[in-house]
């Protein structure tokens, strides 16, 4: 079995632009002969990593594929390969809506991303890829409801944190049957770590080392996604990403590498991350705009190296507008460390007087901006941030992590104030800490009968160990922050918010054991909120 190469190129805006828009690029209605698809040989399935859809808007939708027979080392070398998609209305594809052919570029690791427009809105499809003689899994996906319509469901999910090694996606495959409209996934896709970091109590081995390279990130996104379940989960429904620290290095932010271990080799970060960055648009089904940035409404070409503009927003008509951060790009980096070393630690933030910097971003002064404005529209019922961590303190100690909102206080005042400005239901949902959260975002932390500005779901990892805190722990942090009314850090799964006029269920959905592959789900808890009511309850 072939080995990709360690010296897999890296491409510059130009190039990945380039090579992106002939990934993209379709030919409706148009049937090639076999004998002409492509200069490389395909003679073994190469739709090993599945298929998936995302980016949806109210007339198109992204579909996704990358090409890689015989197993996540192997690979189609340096020649392009023909693709054909095709989208129906019926999953028999008797009543098919268009039809083309993309090109999968060694460039972009042989992904194709096939960006779709002219669909009816609020409204399910079936896709399939061809390749060779083979034919893929066949995908369902959607469209958003016009912008106008009046909507009375929204059912997702959230999820985040899926560590290989903890565990198996069984949280996926019961995923999977929920009937959702969409996945929310809120960071941690990937792990950079090495197998031998986590061999002798793994679950299941990471295959490979410390990834830095563009071969490494491909392999190890190659890992997770042959996993039968996760891309079960991919095929039900549409998602949508933003990405947390996991995906580059342990605690990076911005241009700042983060904390590296001594058994970490150094590297050059701005090329590490570049790598990174390239790897995720290559598995996601994302649009190429991701390569652009949007200012007062006109797509430019962004100024700033490397940077991908995930930052977005997805309207569900008149019922709830979504928007998903990114809380790693454009975050400054973590203060007061001991020893000033990179990444993150728990600090007392009395005796850090860098915590009260006024300028100090965990999302930047223009997506700062863009979520302000975005906040303060009207013409929804429900207004739905999605990001990677929690938003509210959760400690009981005094001392903070300086890498979540505690860390940002000014950043976390500026984000307060927009919610106060907002006009709707607003509900926050996060990831990140491995354990469920159910609460208030308050106007003032520091006083119990502060106004309530949101609800806030955070929710536990599909995998990812927790930390060592035991359950008489986690009482004293729901004591220690009246914030929140619910916290479990003991299962894993995900969470199912169910959206209506009038209100809002959301229900946190855990598996038995994670380290069985055919583990059952059952419903940890419940919650509900009222459409123009302040607070969350339990139900």
């Amino acid at each position: 079995m072939p080995n990709i190469k360690k010296t897999a190129p890296l491409l510059d805006r130009r190039n990945l632009l380039k090579f992106t828009a002939a990934s993209a690029s379709t030919v409706a209605g148009i049937w090639w002969p076999g004998a002409s698809w492509g200069q490389a040989k395909i003679s073994s399935n190469p739709f090993t990593l599945g298929v998936a859809s995302g980016s949806p808007t109210s007339d198109g939708i992204v579909l996704w594929t990358r090409l890689l027979p015989s197993g996540i080392f192997s690979s189609l070398g340096n020649e392009n390969a023909s693709v054909r998609w095709e989208i129906a209305h019926d999953d028999k594809f008797q009543r098919i809506v268009q039809q083309g052919t993309s090109v999968a570029t060694p460039q972009l690791g042989h992904s194709v991303h096939v960006e779709l427009a002219g669909l009816m809105s609020d409204s399910w499809y079936f896709y399939r890829f061809h390749a060779g003689e083979f034919t893929s899994a066949v995908g369902r996906t959607r469209t958003l409801p016009a912008v106008d319509a009046k909507v009375n469901s929204l059912r997702m999910a959230y999820a985040s944190c899926q560590h290989w090694g903890h565990g198996f996606y069984g949280a996926y495959r019961h995923m999977a049957q929920e009937q959702l409209d969409l996945v929310m996934f809120l960071g941690d896709y990937i792990y950079e770590y090495p197998g031998t970091t986590n061999a002798a109590n793994a679950v299941r081995l990471v295959t490979g080392g410390w990834v830095q390279s563009l071969a490494d990130y491909r392999q190890r996104y190659a890992l997770h996604k042959s996993d039968a379940d996760l891309q079960a989960a991919h095929l039900a429904c549409p998602w949508v990403f933003t990405w947390d620290d996991h995906e580059v290095q342990n605690d990076y932010t911005g241009d700042t590498a983060g904390y590296a271990s001594q058994a970490e080799p150094s590297t050059d970060f701005s090329k590490r991350r570049a790598a990174a960055y390239q790897a995720w648009y290559e598995h996601m089904p994302v649009r190429s705009s991701v390569l652009t940035k949007a200012l007062a409404g006109l797509i430019e070409r962004s100024s700033k190296p490397n940077e991908l503009r995930i930052y977005q927003n997805l309207r569900w008509g008149q019922l709830a507008n979504m928007m998903l951060l990114d809380p790693r790009q454009y975050k400054d980096p973590a203060v007061c460390n001991p020893d000033g070393r990179l990444g993150s630690a728990v600090i007392d933030p009395k005796t850090c007087e860098a915590l009260k910097d006024p300028a100090r971003t965990m999302l930047g002064k223009t997506q700062e901006d863009w979520l302000h404005q975005q906040l303060g529209m009207t013409g929804t019922t429900w207004q739905v941030v999605g990001q990677a961590t929690l938003i509210g303190p959760f400690g009981a100690s005094g001392r903070i992590s300086n890498d979540g909102w505690d860390g940002y206080p000014a950043a976390r005042e500026r984000l307060l104030g927009s919610l106060a400005g907002s006009h709707a239901s607003n509900v926050v949902i996060g990831g990140d800490v491995h354990a469920n959260w159910v609460g208030h975002v308050k106007a003032d932390y520091t006083k119990v009968r502060s106004k309530i500005l949101a609800s806030e779901f955070c929710g536990t990892s599909i995998t990812s160990r927790p930390t060592a805190a035991t359950r008489a722990v986690m009482d004293v942090r729901l004591a220690k922050n009246p914030h929140y009314i619910f916290n479990d850090n003991e299962k894993r799964g995900y969470g199912v918010c169910e959206f209506s006029p009038s209100g809002l269920k959301t229900t946190l959905r855990v598996v038995e054991d994670v380290t069985k592959a055919d583990t059952a789900v059952s419903t940890l808890a419940s919650f509900s909120v009222q459409s123009g009511k302040l607070g969350v309850e339990r139900i």
